[in-house]
């Protein structure tokens, strides 16, 4: 686990495991604003679904927050969060949070937090970094949209930066695989335009890394773009090498929080039960 010695806002560390073919936490921290609710079993499978809490309601100008997320051997891991993560003006500073998520050998995690708020004169920056054993298997999502402004425009946060890496191998040897960077800063660059957002207030992005990704799925999620009715598509990422690892990533804009949930949903639900036989997310949020 990393150092203790600079704290945050808000810290959380997890550590699951499985035993007797269900999964559990073997490590539990949380510091500050951070806490996570007792655990659930959604399904028979196994899988254990922790949901993350700010008491504190939003991120505020220069908060740091931090998790630590370890899904040892075999366990599966289904991350949420109870609500959507508000970002505040931020006059001190951006808001900032890192997130670091171990997987061991055929571990599973399906990260599916609610959706990313930035509000007026808003600053958030994200680093998340996945180390990854080539058996394992990552979903990852993010919505984001803007918050409401007095004035009625859609666009009136400072900054936003999400940077996403991924390394397949383990703690002590690994390689890249993908980084995925989101920069936006609506006082430089017009949102609305060609090339932006194009009148789109929401923006989705999955990404699914696994050593079963391959063109047939690729074009599955394709069609799933498709009927859904969003300005989206998917894309194959990574680097290819001998440990087989693939990925894909679906990108998406729309105007509502329940369309590109229902689009990274139904991604998910795909992969679920092609690789696993699992039945369908049941957070029964939207």
């Amino acid at each position: 686990m990393p150092e203790r010695d600079q704290p945050s806002t808000g810290e959380l560390e997890l550590t699951v495991a499985r035993r007797g073919g269900v999964s559990h936490a073997r490590h539990q921290f949380h510091r500050g604003a951070l806490r996570i609710l007792r655990p659930i079993h959604l399904d028979g499978s196994g899988q254990v679904c922790y949901t993350v809490v700010n008491p504190g309601g939003a991120f505020l100008g220069a908060d740091h927050y931090r998790m630590d997320i370890t899904v040892k051997e075999k366990a599966s891991l289904l991350l949420t969060t109870q609500s959507a993560t508000k970002v505040y003006r931020t006059p001190q500073g951006p808001a900032t949070q890192d997130v670091r998520l171990v997987l061991g050998p055929g571990a599973i995690l399906e990260n599916i937090p609610d959706q990313l708020i930035i509000y007026r004169d808003g600053s958030y920056r994200q680093t998340t970094r996945v180390i990854m054993h080539p058996g394992a298997s990552l979903v990852s999502a993010e919505v984001i949209t803007p918050g409401w402004s007095p004035d009625g425009e859609r666009f009136r946060y400072q900054e936003l930066r999400l940077r996403t890496e991924v390394r397949v191998g383990d703690a002590h040897a690994s390689r890249i695989f993908a980084i995925d960077q989101l920069r936006l800063e609506p006082g430089v660059d017009a949102l609305d335009g060609v090339g932006q957002l194009e009148g789109h207030s929401h923006i989705g992005q999955l990404l699914v890394v696994d050593w079963r990704v391959d063109t047939e799925l690729v074009d599955v999620v394709s069609g799933l773009c498709v009927q859904s009715g969003l300005r989206a598509g998917v894309s194959s990422i990574g680097i290819t090498t001998d440990d087989g690892v693939r990925g894909l990533v679906v990108r998406s804009l729309g105007h509502r929080t329940e369309d590109v949930v229902h689009l990274h949903e139904s991604v998910t639900n795909h992969v679920r039960h092609l690789w696993r036989g699992q039945g369908p997310l049941a957070l029964r949020k939207y």
